[in-house]
């Protein structure tokens, strides 16, 4: 069970705070601590995750201070420089001179005239969040969040300014669009810019460049054939256990939502822990077999069919060639993983086989694809293990207190019953009583957090949620709980119950 520690460096943005949580991330990259399994850079703080049964969570806050007190910043003049041309035509650009007292094109000329710094990448992948806006153009963010805004839309709100590489919501201010694509994985430095690096924006008429695409993951011909997709379901991906080491410059770690499940799916057949596997949502597809095989259903959300026959869930069965796989929906849970022996074949980024939309790794399967397996093991059919049902109507979830806990806070969370609207790989909203929440600066959001914005609606945030975040997050569910949450059905109920732990499994730490 994994833990964590907010290392905190200011109350308050200041550079030389961001400067020293970079420089204490990337010696931690570069001289990993036995047991350190993440370390995620905020504005002001560094989130170091960990596993304390191999490094102490009583010697390691020492540890690290000491270690953070030894290094010094990298010297500004150092930083990489970059000019990024922009389209200032932004929705907001009118209101935001309103506000200001200003001329559009005073807002645009104060606002490109500063050399900014990079406090921190992060959200989505390859997402800047730069300073310091001119103290003229110091707006609050929109009353309203816009739904949707283009990909590279260039931001402001307070004293930062950003532009999101997606197209994404956001309640900042739009100003315009940058002319540049801030993140591909084509590239062998995926994200354009890094912390500290120094940008200045070039007021531009010219237009955005093709837009990057996907990185193709699954091979064209693979190498053993087993399945071919004749009909994709809703949301077929092909996971492992996931990508840490994209998590520094915004990039989910994502992974099977699911672990559980996933894991024991591999453990069935006979495969390692973080072997590739197919996890489907709400419906599976359908899919033929192209060779005899073995393979075993770890989930929920759907019944799978041999044939039209019910095959029994967490138990291997074979298949012969022309064989024909479906699923049919069930009454409870919405996920569940097909693994084969050997591992789907599957390429890598960052070491993992993981599909991410929003890092444009990878893609959901489509009619017509084959998978393979990355090699050939034997597997006995007929073997398996009892499942644990997953509650459906009514689930009880159990949370620990999170960075930005209350009394109040948590309880509202633990005397409220609330209701799922929508789930998804990002995270669950929740509909019930308000929560208290509200803005912070920007820091890391672990897996589990349980994020309020000031709406007062909580979302609990799971694989594929951004990396950082500048909401609240008064509670944070139990890891256990974990599998369960990835399996919640819009309409659940839920109420949440306080877990009482000898010790913390998050604190947080002073360093000024």
């Amino acid at each position: 069970m994994r833990s964590g520690l907010y290392l905190r460096f200011a109350s308050e943005i200041r550079p030389d705070a961001n400067a020293r949580v970079h420089a204490l991330a990337q010696h931690l990259r570069d001289n990993p601590i036995g047991g350190v399994t993440g370390v995620i850079p905020g504005i002001i703080s560094l989130y170091v995750e960990f596993d304390p049964r191999r490094v102490s969570a009583q010697k390691l806050p020492a540890l690290l201070q000491c270690q953070a007190d030894e290094i010094k910043p990298a010297e500004g003049e150092a930083a990489r420089r970059t000019e990024i041309p922009v389209r200032y035509d932004g929705e907001d650009l009118a209101e935001v001179a309103r506000q200001t007292g200003l001329t559009s094109e005073e807002v645009i000329s104060r606002h490109a005239a500063p050399t900014y710094t990079v406090y921190l990448v992060g959200f989505s992948p390859g997402q800047p969040y730069l300073g310091d806006v001119d103290p003229r153009l110091r707006v609050p963010r929109r009353p309203s969040p816009l739904p949707l805004v283009p990909p590279s839309s260039l931001v402001i709100a307070n004293t930062l300014t950003t532009i999101g590489p997606f197209a994404q919501p956001t309640g900042w201010n739009v100003l315009g669009q940058a002319l540049e694509w801030l993140y591909d994985p084509h590239r062998s430095e995926p994200a354009l810019l890094k912390a500290g690096d120094r940008v200045r924006f070039v007021p531009s008429r010219d237009s955005m460049p093709p837009e990057p695409g996907h990185l193709e993951l699954l091979p064209g011909q693979p190498r053993f054939p087993l399945l071919k997709v004749v009909e994709h379901g809703l949301l077929d991906l092909v996971v492992d256990l996931g990508r840490p080491l994209g998590e520094h410059f915004g990039l989910s770690k994502g992974g099977a939502i699911d672990p559980r499940c996933a894991s024991l799916a591999n453990k069935i057949v006979g495969s390692p822990p973080g072997a590739p596997l197919l996890e489907m949502s709400v419906t599976g597809p359908v899919l033929e077999a192209l060779a005899a095989g073995v393979m075993v259903f770890a989930g929920w959300g759907m019944v799978p069919l041999l044939n039209g026959v019910e095959v029994e869930a967490f138990k291997s069965f074979g298949v012969r060639k022309g064989d024909v796989l479906s699923f049919r929906p069930a009454a409870s849970g919405i996920r569940g993983y097909l693994a084969v022996p050997g591992g789907i074949e599957s390429e890598t980024f960052l070491d993992s086989a993981t599909v991410s939309h929003r890092g444009r790794v990878g893609r959901p399967l489509r009619t017509g694809d084959v998978l393979g397996v990355g090699s050939r093991r034997v597997a006995r059919a007929g073997f398996g293990f009892n499942p644990i049902t997953v509650p459906s109507g009514s689930v009880t979830l159990h949370i620990i207190p999170g960075p930005q806990a209350s009394s109040e806070s948590l309880a509202q969370l633990t005397a409220g019953c609330f209701t799922v609207r929508s789930a998804d790989r990002v995270g669950v909203r929740l509909g019930g009583p308000p929560v208290l929440g509200g803005e912070i600066i920007s820091e890391a959001v672990p897996v589990g957090s349980i994020q309020v914005p000031p709406g007062g609606a909580p979302i609990l945030l799971l694989n594929d949620r951004g990396t950082t975040g500048g909401y609240a997050k008064p509670a944070m569910l139990y890891p256990p709980d974990l599998p369960l949450a990835g399996q919640l059905r819009p309409g659940t109920r839920i109420r949440f119950e306080l877990k009482r732990l000898r010790e913390p499994l998050y604190r947080s730490v002073d360093l000024y």
